[in-house]
């Protein structure tokens, strides 16, 4: 379980040893690959829905990820930690790639961004 605290409107960790450039580098390469996963019930992808709660970049470039799913029935719960775990390990220069799931907080469709939204048609 986490904190309620830590999860905030931006998941990205940047406490890191790496030069900054390089964090910044793996921080927008990360969050692009991020933005390529999507549930297949939904046309949003997994981080603008607000599924994706922590990333964390470690000194030895590992990448810890915390994300929920929409609902604990999620009929995609097997594949999109894969999914996730495959986009973030597949940018250069990171290693090794942890997922976990959590379900606390609960997933709200208030965690959406505008672009997710705007997807949805839910203005």
């Amino acid at each position: 379980m986490t904190d309620t605290a830590e999860i905030k409107a931006n998941p990205m960790e940047t406490h890191s040893a790496l030069p900054p450039e390089e964090t910044e580098r793996l921080t927008r390469e990360i969050i692009a690959g991020l933005k390529t996963v999507f549930d297949p019930e939904i046309p949003a992808d997994i981080y603008e829905l607000g599924l994706i709660y922590k990333v964390e970049i470690k000194d030895d470039r590992s990448v810890d990820v915390l994300m929920t799913l929409t609902t604990p029935n999620c009929p995609a719960a097997g594949e999109l930690p894969t999914m996730v775990e495959n986009a973030v390990a597949s940018v250069p220069g990171v290693g090794v790639v942890d997922v976990k799931v959590v379900w606390e907080p609960a997933w709200s469709p208030e965690r959406m961004s505008d672009e997710a939204r705007l997807v949805l048609n839910m203005w």
